[in-house]
């Protein structure tokens, strides 16, 4: 097994000639590289908790999620709020809630144990933002077999604008991310073992239909975090269908490896039903298990619209009945958003950062509100990535499909895959005129981050490039990775509502639709 820890394990592992087949199949890398990774991820912790608590009050969606948390950890199930009521106080009547509850569940841990205050119900977010971090590094490290390359994975999104405000807000996305994550990175992990098994077995038993291949853990884990996905917002069963193919055509691609003759087929009969099990019936029942507390309440939305409409039809029991509707009517809510939003925007311009959300915005802020010391001043918590990074990663999309195309480097591939699932999915949702928000595509973010380290490392060459381009290249990602940093320390305040003049923050609009 390879375990070289520098930049030129990911090329000479796509430049290589090629070895012997069982020395391909083996990881590009081993355990280790924690120091490294721990420091990152503190890193982004840091920046991530400091000043958590600000601004003041509940922002942007906050008002919706911070009460339905407060109200699962209250009654088990989300309740209607009283108009006009900053305190959550219940109405006593159900609330029609439009997404799963896992998410809520999460934001409501933290207001149990920090209290419902803004650091309360931003705490697991913050925490989300982190753990997402960690996650990132080891999965770029794992696909590029080099630490330094899976550090700059995780720095760039450590730097990211939009990765950072919804780290510090009380939002679903955050969560979502991270699950979808967390699932690419246990399916990688799942393909390396296939491949490691595979590489073990003698020659006999690579012959017909080929080995089963036993337990496989992190096929588990891997459907049990797109069920929790899922579980958090729909979108994430976009994640699962390319689950099922990334994770079907990898072992597709290690049978073949291995010699064994019809590997399409040979994958089907051996490894359908742990698929199916484990990537479709698991993550299902996650997401059931999900609304446990919607079961088990006597006033949840729709809990006994099965009874009172007579709705006798089927063999269902009356509340799996309810709950059907109650899915029906968030489906419908979904279909019909059509209500205009300053800050909506199109998925085509996502990547180009067309369109912001600003979370935040007072206005009127004159001399010593907030710490303002001259005639105008503004404070903004504005989601937007960070330029420097969501720019170039619409180049390194190119990069990306060239690397698969000339080198039929599977990374590639995986990479411009995953970040279409964040946008693509949404593109006939803007011909019906749906409102949407830039950070629907904040799954997509950890992607970008780990295909710029792709980037980096073909550029880097193999251990045998020449000095030059060695030096060349380390040279460029030297000054990209400092631009990054100063364009994420200039845009700083208006991402956590530090106070500025309103000149120095109107510097900061660089075009007239970020205002």
């Amino acid at each position: 097994m390879t375990t070289t820890l520098d930049a030129a394990a990911y090329t000479d592992a796509i430049e290589s000639t090629g070895p012997p087949w069982r020395e391909r199949m083996a990881p590009l890398i081993g355990g280790g590289g924690w120091l490294p990774t721990l420091a990152i991820t503190l890193l982004a912790g840091l920046l991530r908790f400091l000043r958590l608590a600000i601004p003041r009050g509940k922002i942007f969606d906050e008002i919706y999620y911070s009460c339905d948390a407060q109200n699962l950890m209250r009654f088990g199930v989300e309740q209607g709020s009283k108009p006009n009521n900053p305190h959550c106080v219940p109405s006593g009547q159900p609330g029609f809630i439009v997404h799963p509850p896992l998410g809520k569940w999460l934001i409501g841990i933290g207001e149990k144990t920090f209290g419902v205050n803004e650091f309360g119900w931003r705490f697991s977010a913050a925490v989300a933002g982190t753990v997402s971090v960690l996650v990132l590094i080891r999965l770029a490290r794992r696909m590029t077999g080099s630490t330094l390359l899976g550090c700059l994975a995780g720095l760039l999104m450590t730097l990211d604008g939009l990765h950072f405000v919804q780290s510090r807000t009380s939002m679903l996305d955050i969560f979502l991310m991270l699950f979808v994550l967390a699932a690419v990175a246990c399916a990688v992990v799942d393909r390396d073992q296939v491949r490691a098994r595979l590489a073990a077995m003698d020659d006999e038993v690579l012959t017909g239909w080929g080995p089963s291949l036993g337990r496989r853990p992190w096929l588990i884990g891997a459907g049990g975090c797109v069920g929790a996905a899922i579980a958090t917002k729909w979108s994430g069963l976009y994640y699962l269908a390319l689950l099922v193919v990334l994770v079907y055509v990898w072992e597709v691609g290690a049978r073949r490896t291995a010699g064994i003759a019809a590997p399409w087929r040979a994958t089907l009969r051996r490894s359908l039903l742990p698929f199916l099990g484990w990537l479709v019936v698991f993550p299902a029942a996650l997401y059931v298990l999900s609304w446990a507390g919607w079961f088990h309440s006597s006033n949840g939305w729709d809990r006994h619209w099965a009874t009172s409409q007579n709705a006798t039809y089927g063999f269902l029991p009356d509340v799996l009945r309810s709950w059907w509707h109650y899915h029906s009517e968030m489906y419908g809510f979904h279909s019909h958003l059509m209500s205009k939003h300053p800050y909506q925007s199109h998925p085509f311009g996502w990547l180009l950062l067309a369109r912001p959300v600003s979370y935040y915005y007072p206005s009127g802020i004159g001399p010593g509100e907030y710490g303002c010391q001259v005639q105008s001043c503004s404070r903004e918590v504005l989601a937007i990535g960070t330029p420097a990074i969501w720019w170039p990663s619409i180049l390194m999309l190119f990069g990306s499909l060239w690397l698969w195309i000339s080198r039929r480097d599977w990374r590639g591939l995986a990479v411009v895959l995953l970040i279409a699932a964040s946008i693509l999915p949404w593109v006939p949702s803007d011909l019906h005129k749906r409102t949407m928000f830039l950070f629907y595509a904040l799954p997509a973010v950890p992607f970008m981050c780990l295909g710029l380290a792709l980037m980096a490392g073909w550029a880097l060459g193999p251990a045998t490039a020449s000095f030059l381009r060695r030096a060349t290249a380390a040279t460029a990602i030297f000054f990209y990775v400092s631009a990054v940093i100063v364009n994420f320390v200039y845009l700083y305040p208006i991402l956590a509502a530090q106070t500025l003049s309103y000149a120095d923050w109107h510097k900061r609009m660089w075009f007239s639709s970020w205002i």
